[in-house]
């Protein structure tokens, strides 16, 4: 049996989300209908991160596992004649058979974008927030850089402490808030990230770029982990995911 895994690249914005539900087209339905196409058998792909509904990504990656002998340049053309324009397999590779590509992934890598402008741009609004207040980059920036290194993200949880037990402690490895010209940027890599975590925490930044939230009240309202002290999401046509890494895969 092979296990291969792929590198994708979406629209999110007519997907209900990556993972497979009871309605709506998602990406994991998608590509499983196409490997069925091509492969004439049922194949179950394990995407390594989730996304929500709009939410786009250059770099998401998922593996599946195969007793098809098609070549791994076919399997990339292949699934890209049958898959429809907002989604593409960029690159297909060959991994141990215990590889996982959600449970191995070392790190993952987000980036948020704001179009921050007085007149909204109808060809951006698919892929960033529009915000016509001027942003305060420079307090945004530092703000996020309290977050590197190992702590409890509950404030910016989907709905704050997980009664299941599961933890909400993660860590940040590398942030970078910066502008060019009217475009905004959220940069974040963690080792993994809860569900709408870096929407929430870029919610919470505009809040505090608008001036309407200080750098102390967003000390406490993280430290606090009480998600309904925090401000609401940013919207998701502007998170993209950028990158999956794992140890010794080749991106």
């Amino acid at each position: 049996m092979r296990n291969i895994l792929l590198d994708l690249e979406y629209d999110g914005t007519d997907f209900w989300g990556s993972q497979i539900q009871v309605r709506g087209r998602t990406v994991q339905g998608e590509l499983e209908k196409a490997l069925g196409q091509l492969t004439q058998q049922k194949t179950r792909v394990l995407l390594a991160g989730r996304t929500d509904q709009g939410v786009h990504a250059r770099g998401q990656r998922a593996n599946f596992y195969t007793a098809s002998t098609l070549s791994l340049t076919t399997f990339v053309r292949g699934l890209n004649a049958l898959l429809d324009p907002d989604l593409a397999v960029l690159q297909a590779q060959e991994v141990p058979e215990s590889f996982h590509a959600r449970f191995d992934a070392r790190r993952r890598t987000y980036r948020y974008t704001v179009y921050n402008v007085a007149i909204r741009s109808p060809l951006a609004r698919r892929y960033a927030w529009h915000l016509s207040t001027a942003l305060d980059v420079a307090a945004m920036a530092a703000a996020l850089q309290m977050l590197l290194g190992e702590h409890d993200f509950a404030a910016f949880a989907a709905s704050g402490p997980d009664r299941t037990g599961r933890t909400t402690v993660r860590r940040i490895e590398q942030v970078r808030c910066w502008s060019e010209g009217h475009w905004i940027y959220f940069q974040i890599t963690a080792n993994a990230f809860l569900r709408r975590m870096v929407r929430n925490l870029v919610g919470q930044l505009v809040l505090l770029g608008q001036g309407r939230c200080d750098e102390a009240s967003f000390r406490t309202i993280w430290q606090g982990l009480d998600r309904s002290q925090a401000g609401p999401p940013a919207p998701p046509q502007g998170l993209c995911l950028l990158r999956v890494e794992y140890e010794d895969i080749e991106r």
